[in-house]
């Protein structure tokens, strides 16, 4: 065995842990954490850039907090839950509201009976972690004071004394404000364990990079990214046609701030471009779709004009990648050269439109995709100025680390989009690199594509970017869903039917019995227990839409976050939470403001749609982690007998 793999790995392993004391202690505390309950999971999808509303889920634990303190306190009024919840929530502002409404000595006395209620939360919540566990994710100034507190019974007599001192001494030495907000943080911590990001953190709101920023400080989470990142990927991987979406995204939903302040990408060089190209164009089909009141009227007609700008070079540089890339089937959406320049006319599939908007100043009718040399100049800067973005490198480098195509976690499958299929139910098959991929391969060789694409970023000649394009628009595509994305009939064609955009047959035949086993047999998950949890179509519960298919089998988790949905949809997302006892959706009210919830100590309402009991309690040891935790285990029992048969050396 000395020359064996495995006896080189149990060297390795050895150094780790020198002596049958340290191997036995791992072995014991492993065995404990196998028969821990589940972790909480929190699954969320399409929050298309809305902080605001994300944060609080994530603060408010998508009301499971709440739900807590009811069983927690039971004695106590709506009021006085309501109270502890925002301090949960909002511990900073809600400190500043009571500091003005109580006098100094009331005050103390508040945040006393308060600190022991926050006490009380994190007993209650830490009990399913162990206590190793719990001391790491303490905040450190205050670890041993929390333990004290939550490890003791103040109702002893022996330990009340010694409970009140701890207290006594918190508040002389003026640490109870700082104690409170990082007991607040530590419970919100305890109250998700593992956040499931189900696409779509991009375009539509204002504060994407906010959320990223988030996202990044979290302590466990998973992306599978949707059609809206992975346009942002690629435009961070110098795909000039993904860097032209985003623009144009940006510029549709009066979110150029995001790039600007957020991402302080500099659009000047647009803004002067499109300022004297389309000086004399009202560019009325290219208003912003979000409230026009946000923008005065000079800038509303500048970003009109930015937005045709960026549109106009979209579109030329959308023949330059369909032309090179025909196994993506998209050369219908080659639009400029069927345009008769004359008659102000379109024509498409064999029937002919006049055009809304016919001014097209730097399009040449005789080579319509060819870029003029100031499109030429403006592209490249842009190119130059995402790919050298420090903050934006970033996130999207974490996107990479953090998440994937689709994930397999606990038995569930999670995926952005759909599963490409054909109308007999077969698994759509799109040729890469001379090879047809279909199915669960379709998925993995995407996601490699985007991941060598990335790498590459800074190639002179890096092709493999126009994969980013696929996944953006392609009608086999697993992120879009769609067979057909009409973006340049929306400007210009009034006729609403151009505008129509079927869906992948996926939509039309998740339900179908047999199409959802042939789906888990290809991902190989358990069609009597799995899920596939998956978002980007949005559901509104509220007027009968139905977001569990598939006699329980599929979860569609978008449940229209995104306030450019408000008009259309009455709720204001969905969470869904999987804990060691149950599986259960939430629909949320419209998130309003935090200015507004803290002022009425009233959360937004979030309601119980669906709920599934698991016939037995979920541990650890049924779960990944206890799968990898057993494997551990199993090698470490190795590393024992090898110690114990003279086989290695302690290091004592």
């Amino acid at each position: 065995m000395e020359n064996s793999y495995e006896f080189k790995y149990l060297k390795l392993l050895a150094k780790e842990f020198p002596t049958v004391q340290e191997v036995s202690t791992e072995l014991i505390n492993l065995t404990a954490i196998l028969n821990l309950p589940k972790g909480t999971e929190h699954f969320l999808s399409d929050i298309h850039g809305e902080y605001d509303t994300f944060n609080h889920f994530l603060k408010n634990g998508s009301g499971v907090t709440r739900e807590k303190i009811d069983i927690i306190f039971q004695g106590k009024s709506i009021e006085e839950k309501n109270r502890i919840a925002f301090f949960v929530y909002y511990p900073k502002q809600m400190l500043k509201k009571y500091e003005d409404i109580y006098e100094e000595s009331e005050y103390n006395a508040f945040l006393r009976e308060l600190l022991l209620d926050l006490i009380e939360i994190s007993k209650y919540l830490s009990q399913k972690y162990t206590k190793s566990k719990v001391r790491k994710i303490l905040p450190k100034p205050f670890s041993y004071i929390i333990q004290e507190l939550m490890y003791e019974n103040r109702t002893n007599s022996d330990k009340q004394e010694y409970y009140t001192a701890i207290l006594d001494a918190i508040f002389k030495t003026q640490r109870h404000r700082n104690f409170l907000i990082e007991l607040a943080y530590f419970i919100q911590r305890l109250t998700i364990d593992r956040l499931h990001i189900v696409g779509d953190i991009f375009d539509r709101g204002p504060n994407a990079h906010l959320v990223m920023n988030k996202i990044q400080n979290y302590h466990s989470v998973d992306i599978e990214w949707g059609n809206h990142d992975v346009v942002w990927m690629g435009a961070a991987s110098g795909s000039k046609l993904a860097i032209c979406n985003v623009l144009r995204n940006c510029a549709k939903y009066n979110i150029l701030d995001t790039l600007e302040e957020g991402y302080g990408i500099n659009l000047v060089p647009l803004a002067s471009f499109a300022s004297r190209h389309y000086a004399n164009d009202s560019c009325s089909n290219f208003k912003v779709k979000s409230d026009s009141n946000s923008l005065d009227r000079d800038k509303e007609k500048l970003v009109s004009k930015m937005h045709k700008a960026i549109a106009i070079i979209q579109f030329k540089l959308e023949g330059h990648v369909f032309k090179r890339n025909p196994n993506f089937k998209l050369d219908d959406r080659l639009l400029l050269d069927k345009i008769n320049y004359e008659e102000g006319t379109i024509t498409i599939k064999g029937k002919t439109y006049p055009l809304k908007d016919t001014y097209f100043p730097t399009i040449d009718p005789n080579n319509p995709y060819e870029l003029i040399e100031e499109e030429y100049e403006l592209i490249t800067q842009l190119k130059n100025a995402f790919l050298n973005n420090e903050m934006l490198q970033t996130h999207m480098r974490f996107l990479f680390q953090h998440g994937s195509m689709y994930l397999k976690y606990n038995g569930n499958l999670l995926f952005h989009g759909c599963i490409p299929l054909q109308a007999d139910g077969s698994f759509s098959s799109v040729e890469i690199d001379g090879v047809n991929y279909s199915g669960k391969g379709l998925f993995d060789e995407l996601d490699k594509k985007a991941r060598m694409s990335y790498l590459k970023r800074y190639d002179k000649s890096n092709d493999d970017n126009d994969y980013f394009i696929f996944l953006w628009q392609g009608a086999s595509s697993p992120l879009f869903g769609k067979k057909e994305m009409c973006t340049f009939e929306r400007y210009f064609i009034a006729d609403k039917k151009a505008h129509f955009e079927p869906m992948n047959d996926y939509f039309i035949l998740r339900e179908n019995e047999e199409v959802l086993k042939k789906i888990y047999q290809e991902f190989e998950i358990d069609f009597d227990r799995s899920k596939i949890i998956n978002g980007h179509v949005p559901t509104d519960i509220s007027v009968g839409d139905n977001p569990i298919l598939g006699n329980g089998k599929l979860y569609t988790i978008d449940g229209g976050m995104s306030k450019t949905y408000e008009a259309k949809i009455n709720i204001g997302g969905y969470t869904l939470i999987s804990d060691s006892y149950r599986l259960f959706l939430i629909s949320h009210e419209r998130f309003t403001s935090v200015s507004d919830l803290i002022e009425r100590e009233s959360d937004i309402i979030s309601i119980n749609q669906s709920e599934e009991i698991n016939k037995n309690r979920e541990y650890i040891y049924g779960t990944d982690k206890g799968e990898r935790l057993e494997n551990e285990i199993n090698d470490l029992y190795k590393l024992l007998e090898a110690y114990r048969s003279g086989l290695l050396k302690e290091k004592l």
